[in-house]
């Protein structure tokens, strides 16, 4: 009798393993996922920032605001 419940046990524990091993490769795609968003967040943040320079040139050029001294 004894020997049963152990032997349930040991498939709920082989399932619970299962179960971590499937969650911990989800976790780590998603560790993936959002590295690769803050990259191109950062990326985002790079280009508009270099955009914000060349208005701000254009804008000196067009003479439509004073040049920064």
């Amino acid at each position: 009798m004894i020997n049963e419940v152990l032997k349930a046990v040991q498939t709920d524990v082989s399932a619970v393993r299962s179960d971590m091993s499937d969650l911990k490769q989800q976790m780590t795609a998603v560790r993936g996922h959002l590295v690769a968003i803050q990259q191109d967040v950062g990326n985002i943040y790079n280009r508009l920032g270099h955009m914000d320079d060349r208005v701000d040139r254009i804008e000196v050029r067009l003479g439509l605001v004073e040049p920064a001294h």
